[in-house]
């Protein structure tokens, strides 16, 4: 449904992520538990270096805008966003997580309209 590939996730991030989809919204949280089903799961040390994971820096693009982004992906209680610390849980970051540089996800957003992002560079 909303990318062909599986995404890769750590088995560390499914636990913590998985932890805490009670207290996210219902629609995300149905989202990443989708994401978190259908994910290669893999150990910290076999995660590729262009994986996004949790407190990855990443670096987006929405293809409807062209508009770039760089933030970094962190658990609700780290969120800041005049650091760019993006929650697990807001929709941009439930859509990044587990995706590799050059890959695009097709994901819905709570105002009904369906984004397209692309991940152009992850940093760890």
């Amino acid at each position: 449904m909303l990318n062909n590939e599986r995404p890769i996730i750590t088995q560390s991030n499914r636990e913590k992520i998985a932890s805490i989809l009670p207290i996210a919204r219902e629609d995300i949280a149905a989202l990443l538990e989708e994401e978190l089903e259908r994910a290669n799961i893999v150990s910290d040390e076999e995660l590729p270096e262009d994986v996004v994971s949790m407190n990855s820096t990443v670096k987006f693009l929405d293809l409807e805008t062209d508009k770039e982004s760089i933030v970094q992906l962190v658990f609700p209680q780290d969120t800041n966003i005049a650091e760019n610390k993006i929650s697990i849980l807001t929709p941009v970051g439930s859509a990044l997580i587990g995706l590799r540089v050059g890959q695009t996800i097709n994901w819905p957003f709570p105002n009904g309209k369906v984004k397209q992002l692309k991940v152009t560079a992850v940093t760890k």
